[in-house]
This record gives C-alpha cells, sequence and structure tokens, in this order.
C-alpha cells in the first residue's frame, strides 16, 4: 500500500469502506460460482460422445453460463462456409418461419474468416452486418468464439441477446472462451467414437447386405435392407432406392424404400429429367443439398418424402452405375456431414458390388439349368425317341406277319401310340430347348407360353405336340389367329371340363393349320353357353376353315380348329 493511500484510507467514510469490501467479495463469490459452474460444464460435456448431442450439450451449457436467450454452434464445411448449424433457444415453428438457413455471410462470415472472439453491443451497428432473413426473431447483444481442435477451426459458438437487456461483459467472454476451449476436446472425442462407431455399422450393414444377395435372397429383399441400413447409418427419416427402367423408356422406379411415407412410394414410376437423381446416376459422384425444393425432384416424391436435407448416393460407379439411393431428413434438421456422405457412398459402393456378384452367381446358375436342360433334351432325341421308332419300326414289321386281325389291329394301335409319344417327347425337347434361346417372339415359343400359363390355372401341365415347320412356313397373321384359339380352347377346359389330362396338337400338314384340344372330362353339357365356342366357330369361318367340338372317342371333349395355311382376303378375325 502506499503513502498516498495509507494517508487516504482513514479519510474515506466507514459505509463506504464496508461497501468496496462488500462488492469485492460479492465479485470474488461471482467468480467463484462462474468457475463451478464452467467446470460443471466442462465435465458435462466431457461425458458426451454422440456427436450430435454433443454439440446441443456445448451450446446449452454456453447459454446457461452467461444466461442469455440463443445460441448456436456452426460447424464449418471443407469449403468454408457452414456445413451444419445447431439453433439452441428457437422453437421449430421459428425455424420453420426463417426464410433461409445460415450459409456464412455476415458477422458469422467474419468469425470463419478471422476466428477470433468478438463481441458485440449492438450487432446492427457492425460494417459486417448482413441483416436477418424474413422470420429470424430480433437480436441485439452478440458473443462470437471460435472452437478450435489443436490448430484447425472446427467452428464458431454463437450467443445472442443477454437475458434483462444487458450486455456481454469481459467475465461473459473468458468463461464462454474456456468453454469452447474444453468443448474442442469434448468434440474431438465425440468424433472418434463416431468414426469407430460408424466404421463398425457399416461393416455389418455390409457383411448383412452381401450375405443376404449371395445367401440367394432377392434382390428386392436386398434393395430394401440396403435403404433401411443407409436410413439408420444416416439417422435419415427416409431412404429410397431408385433406378431407371430397363426398357429405356428414361423412367425411373422406386425399387425399395424405407422410414416415414415412404413404403407406398414403391413401385413408383416418374420422369427422371432435370432432376438429382438423374444427374447422380449420370455421373457417379454422391450429391448434397440443404434441403429438398419441388421443382428439383420429381413431385410424386416429394409429396410422400419430408423436405429436409437430402442426400443422393450412386449404387455403383461409373459405367455400372445401377441405381441411386435417396436420403432425406426432416425439416429443420441439420445437413449430412462429410464423413456420413463418404461412409454412405462406401457402403452403396460396397452394396453394388454385392448386387453384382449375386447377379453373376444367379447367371451361373441359369447357364447351369440350360446346360441340364439341353443335356436331357440331347438324351431324349438320341436315346429314347430313337429307342421308341426303332420299337414301333419292329411292331409295324412284326404286324405283317400276324394272322389273326385282331392281334395285328392291337399291334397297330400300340404302333400309333408310340407315335404319339415320340411327337410328345419331341414337344418336350422344345420345351427344353427354348430356355437355352429367347423364342418368346416366334410362333413356338409363343405357344409354349400359352400352355404354360394354363398348367397354373389347370393344376398340371397339359400335352403339347407342335407338328411341321410352324416359324418358317406360318404366315404371321394366321400365327397371330393360333395363340388365341389354343388359349381360348384350354380356358374352356378350365372353366368347364374337371378335367385331369388334356393334350393339344398345332400342326400344320397338308396345307391346312390344326390345333385339337382333347380332355377327358365332364364332356359337354346338354344345355351350354356358346359363347366361348362360337367365338372360336367365328373365327374359322372368317379365315375360311371350320370348326368343330364333340365327344372324344373315350369321353371328354375333343375341339378341332382348322383353317387353310394360305391367307384368305375377307374381314378381319377378332383379336
Amino acid at each position: 500500500m502506499s503513502v498516498f493511500e495509507s494517508e487516504l484510507l482513514p479519510k474515506l467514510p466507514l459505509d463506504s469502506l464496508l461497501a468496496e469490501v462488500q462488492s469485492r467479495l460479492q465479485a470474488v463469490v461471482a467468480a467463484r460460482d462462474g468457475v463451478h459452474a464452467l467446470l460443471e460444464a466442462v465435465v458435462s460435456i466431457g461425458r458426451e460422445l454422440d456427436l450430435e448431442t454433443a454439440l446441443r450439450r456445448i451450446v446449452e451449457a454456453a447459454i446457461d453460463l452467461v444466461d442469455c436467450r440463443y445460441g448456436a454452434l456452426g460447424v464449418i464445411g471443407p469449403d468454408g462456409q457452414l456445413a451444419q448449424f445447431v439453433p439452441i433457444g428457437v422453437t421449430v415453428e421459428e425455424i420453420a418461419r426463417v426464410a433461409q438457413w445460415p450459409h456464412g455471410r455476415g458477422l458469422l462470415g467474419l468469425l470463419i474468416k478471422e476466428p477470433e472472439t468478438l463481441r458485440l453491443a449492438e450487432i446492427g451497428d457492425h460494417p459486417e452486418s448482413y441483416g436477418f432473413p424474413e422470420g429470424h426473431p430480433p437480436m441485439r447483444g452478440f458473443l462470437g468464439v471460435p472452437i478450435r481442435i489443436r490448430d484447425d477451426v472446427f467452428g464458431n459458438l454463437y450467443l445472442t441477446e443477454k437475458n434483462g437487456g444487458r450486455e456481454f461483459d469481459e467475465q461473459d467472454e473468458t468463461i464462454v472462451t474456456a468453454l469452447a476451449t474444453a468443448a474442442g476436446i469434448a468434440i474431438e472425442n465425440a468424433r472418434l467414437f463416431e468414426a469407430s462407431r460408424r466404421r463398425e455399422t457399416w461393416l455389418d450393414a455390409s457383411a448383412e447386405v452381401t450375405q443376404a444377395l449371395l445367401s440367394g435372397s432377392s434382390v428386392d429383399e436386398a434393395l430394401t435392407l440396403i435403404a433401411t441400413h443407409a436410413r439408420t447409418m444416416s439417422s435419415a427419416a427416409s431412404a429410397v432406392v431408385v433406378a431407371p427402367e430397363a426398357d429405356g423408356s428414361g423412367l425411373m422406379r422406386v425399387l425399395a424404400a424405407a422410414g416415414d411415407g415412404a413404403p407406398p412410394l414403391r413401385g413408383l414410376r416418374f420422369s427422371g429429367t432435370g432432376t438429382l437423381t438423374q444427374t447422380v446416376l449420370e455421373s457417379g459422384e454422391p450429391r448434397s443439398v440443404a434441403e429438398i425444393r419441388r421443382g428439383v425432384e420429381p413431385s410424386p416424391l416429394l409429396d410422400r418424402l419430408p423436405t429436409g436435407p437430402a442426400m443422393l448416393v450412386p449404387l455403383g460407379t461409373r459405367p455400372r452405375v445401377r441405381g441411386v439411393l435417396v436420403l432425406v431428413k426432416g425439416i429443420g434438421d441439420p445437413p449430412f456431414a462429410g464423413a456420413v456422405m463418404r461412409m454412405l457412398h462406401a457402403f452403396a459402393s460396397q452394396a453394388a458390388v454385392g448386387l453384382e456378384l449375386a447377379d453373376a452367381r444367379k447367371e451361373a446358375e441359369r447357364h447351369g439349368l440350360v446346360d441340364d436342360r439341353e443335356r436331357i433334351a440331347r438324351d431324349l432325341h438320341d436315346v429314347v425317341v430313337q429307342r421308341l421308332f426303332a420299337s414301333a419300326m419292329s411292331l409295324t414289321a412284326a404286324a405283317r406277319l400276324i394272322d389273326r386281325p385282331d392281334v395285328a389291329a392291337r399291334v397297330e394301335r400300340t404302333v400309333d401310340d408310340l407315335d404319339a409319344t415320340i411327337r410328345q417327347i419331341r414337344s418336350t425337347i422344345f420345351a427344353l430347348q427354348s430356355a437355352k434361346e429367347d423364342v418368346t417372339g416366334t410362333l413356338r415359343g409363343r405357344l409354349v407360353t400359352t400352355v404354360q400359363s394354363a398348367s397354373e390355372q389347370l393344376g398340371f401341365a397339359p400335352g403339347l405336340q407342335l407338328v411341321g415347320e410352324l416359324d418358317t412356313s406360318v404366315p404371321a397373321e394366321l400365327g397371330d389367329q393360333l395363340v388365341p384359339v389354343l388359349q381360348e380352347s384350354l380356358s374352356n377346359v378350365v372353366k368347364h371340363a374337371h378335367a385331369s389330362q388334356v393334350t393339344a396338337v398345332v400342326e400344320l400338314t397338308g396345307g391346312w393349320l390344326r390345333v385339337t384340344v382333347a380332355d377327358d372330362g365332364v364332356g359337354l353339357p346338354a344345355e351350354r353357353r356358346n359363347s366361348g365356342l362360337a367365338n372360336l366357330a367365328e373365327r374359322a369361318e372368317l379365315l375360311g376353315g371350320r370348326f368343330a367340338a364333340g365327344r372324344g372317342a373315350t369321353g371328354g371333349t375333343v375341339v378341332r380348329w382348322e383353317i387353310p395355311a394360305t391367307p384368305r382376303a375377307g374381314r378381319e378375325p377378332r383379336p
């Protein structure tokens, strides 16, 4: 104490001296309480390992320490803009009314460019003030402090509107700066924990998707699994998988969906022209947007999905991009972080590899099945048919040596049965070989498909014999008539015959095309509706042919429809 002070103290009134002592004691107590509160806040945020929770807890602790109304934490992205903004003190309704999400301009941008503590009594008086967007709550006082992780600036802590109309003071600045230092350590720990957890989740999800694909699960199930895991990994509200149609129409289809409002989208078709989905599909690069806006994505997708932050990730790499994984958050949610985008891109790429492996496995199985069918067809032709043919020839020769007419007739009937069996086996050989080539566009292929479709309704496989050069010698306009005739005939059997055996013969012989369908059912009723049979009769008449339906030799019904193999000018039959 100086001589001047020692001379002055005795002259001070006692009340003033006591007030000064009390004021200094209150300041010491306030400082002590502030330190305790700061220590509690540091311990509190240090316990958080979830990054999103840690960021919110940091802002809440800062608001409590300096007793203000609003606070936010802005995370700086690689491009120098705000990649994430965590506001506290503003309701969801108030956020929805704000016309534009902060991007890092004005004072926020100044702190990004010059990461130093900034304290203002009036925001609007600063020359860098950018103003507030429409719908933003009014704010006056401001305190901004950078958050550093080692030598890198992670983001900035923003505080406004100190309660009671007071201004932020030097002590507030000191406390928040200390909190920001501890926050940097807490954020780094949370980031390391999140990276470890993300890696574990990614490995588990990739393993499950790959196992499902390689164990024989359908592609639809695998895509749904991909959408479900991607939604969980990214904390998205909805996830859909979109792919272009294979018919080259330029349309896209939603193949799988998971999350809020997503399941009804499955199977939805829309035009991808001018959309982000089409851009990602063509470029093979992921895209992230702060929010989906109408006019950017097709409206059928927007009508059922949240319109918050979105991320679009390609399934595969160029030039083999199989589809696009679209992930959307809710309104007011923070955008997808860069680490999440990289993780989802790696996950989608690995899932695409699994899809390719599954396709290769199925193709190998298909080739194996085709080889087996071809081998069976070859064995039937080279062994069974030849032996039956030889047996028929032997019986024919033996029939000439038989004196008794009844025995000879029986042998001839056996030879006829063998011929019918050979024709049936040859039809089976054709059906087996049809899997090797794409014959669905040929007349034989269409007839086989018609019979196979009837098998599901009958409960058994009808016999089919195809005789003659149907694919090469039958004009297209007549071939187009055979398919509906066979379909109508088999349909009548399904509806009315109650048969256990059906045989269909389509043949080109002697300049005539014939369709014969025989069954062992209940036969034609005495009184019947002739609409189906009348259509067949009319179709034959218009083409210069004949139609008959009656009882078979051993019961059941036989339908015979035949027309000349040369087209006839006249009225066009109904399709």
